[in-house]
């Protein structure tokens, strides 16, 4: 179960909040980043930026209105950085778990920042590593995991 804490969001549940094609995912995750701002919840800043390539490479947003997001969430939310060490714990879980690089990076810098869990749709649901579990919030038994960590 999980436990009440600090928390990540990926760069997919970003993505979704924007994207008007995203049906009920847009919805889910639109809300899921309002609760989230009134928590303890940091965004990474490789999520900040990949959110940006990711909807204007797509054609989702004009880059002015991407950038609007990325400050304001930037103002909202604190907003933590890599270093050397959260690439040396990514590359071993590449190597020893299997993980992307780039999920390997969003996963280490929650980790380093004190995250419980990092919410996410393209990691292995109900995995903890490191402390950090990962959690897909649009799984069909998301949201009484998510209850602990979003409850006022």
């Amino acid at each position: 179960m999980t436990v009440r804490g600090r928390f990540s969001l990926d760069t997919n549940i970003l993505v979704y909040a924007v994207d008007r094609n995203a049906g009920e995912r847009q919805l889910q995750a639109g809300e899921l980043v309002g609760r989230a701002a009134k928590r303890d919840c940091v965004l990474t800043m490789q999520a900040l930026a990949e959110f940006f390539h990711a909807t204007t490479r797509k054609n989702l947003l004009a880059p002015a209105r991407a950038r609007a997001f990325v400050r304001s969430w930037s103002d909202v939310f604190e907003v933590v950085s890599a270093d050397a060490a959260v690439l040396s714990d990514a590359m071993d879980a590449v190597e020893e778990h299997r993980f992307s690089l780039w999920d390997a990076m969003l996963w280490a810098t929650a980790r380093q920042s004190g995250c419980s869990a990092l919410l996410s749709e393209d990691m292995q649901d109900g995995r903890r590593l490191g402390g950090v579990e990962i959690i897909d919030p649009f799984a069909p038994d998301a949201e009484t995991r998510l209850e602990m960590l979003l409850e006022e």
